[in-house]
């Protein structure tokens, strides 16, 4: 809790990193299979209301809780409620961090699985081959995943001990145009597919008689997973913004760009799905499954993928 505490380079520094933060598995793995189990459409309406109505009042009161602390979450509460107990909603934040990434890390490690069948050349090694068999194989296996998470933190812990100018901010200035970049391409591939329409329809088309509490409760959900609301993340991001930075400008920013890509996802996924015949309600395995199929499409799919 220092006045003199490092703060992110640039203004698009800001941006980027805060996108980094909320955009990820959150948006491309989670968003896809919380819309293809939870009726399509109807979810997705649902979804942009609670992230507007919710999503970026949350956001921006945890931005200003943040920079006005100049602290990580526990020492924000700490520091603006001296002596009381207000500190143990910082405490469960990292709580709640800490058990999503029981699972956030484990997935991680599956894209770096994919990385690797890639680079080694057996992922398209066979004609044909069956990815959700190849994914389930892969999932069920004793020792792969536990591996492949190990490096993922390992990684992770690489950036983060780099600091946040030339850690976070410098990894998300090359990482997140990438990511669009990617999500560009495989979209257009996606929607050129036969019966993507299809897809399209099923992402933008609502279904209000698939519209239950079940639905709801799980779009406010999605929206406070997404935006990394409600367990520390903004709040310790938000510790190292500068004097001038506008939060809620910031929070609008980050929530259209997050918003944004979880569409591109669906672009990307659902028109694949119903091409190659997957059941939208394949579950947690879903892009697993879909997007090796959209990168065998591509011309150098390996390099893609």
């Amino acid at each position: 809790m220092t006045d003199n505490r490092v703060t992110f380079g640039s203004k698009l520094g800001v941006i980027l990193a805060t996108v980094g933060c909320a955009v990820g598995l959150g948006s491309i793995w989670r968003f896809p299979y919380m819309l293809g189990t939870n009726g399509g459409a109807a979810f997705l309406l649902i979804y942009i209301l609670f992230m507007i109505f919710l999503g970026i009042p949350v956001m921006v009161t945890e931005f200003f809780i943040g920079r006005y602390s100049r602290s990580n979450t526990v020492g924000s509460f700490k520091k603006m409620a001296p002596g009381t107990k207000w500190c143990w909603i910082g405490y469960n934040g990292i709580l709640a961090a800490f058990l999503i990434l029981g699972f956030y890390a484990v997935v991680s490690g599956w894209t770096l699985e994919y990385v690797w069948q890639t680079v080694n050349g057996s992922l398209y090694s066979t004609p044909g081959v069956d990815f959700t068999a190849d994914f389930d194989n892969f999932s069920s296996n004793a020792l792969r995943p536990i591996f492949w998470t190990a490096v993922f933190i390992g990684l992770t812990h690489f950036v983060i001990a780099s600091g946040v100018e030339k850690g976070i901010e410098r990894a998300s200035k090359i990482m997140m145009p990438l990511l669009f970049l990617i999500l560009v391409v495989m979209c257009i591939r996606s929607v050129t597919l036969p019966n993507a329409e299809a897809g399209l329809l099923y992402l933008f088309k609502p279904d209000f008689s698939k519209l239950t509490s079940s639905v709801v409760l799980s779009a406010v959900g999605q929206a406070f997973f997404s935006l990394s609301l409600g367990m520390g993340c903004l709040i310790t991001y938000s510790s190292y913004f500068g004097k001038d930075t506008n939060m809620l400008a910031t929070a609008w920013q980050v929530t259209i760009i997050n918003t944004f890509v979880a569409i591109l996802a669906g672009i990307m996924i659902f028109p694949a799905v119903f091409s190659f015949g997957i059941a939208p309600s394949a579950g947690a395995q879903l892009v697993f499954i879909t997007l090796p199929n959209v990168f065998e499409q591509l011309p150098f799919s390996s390099m893609w993928s």
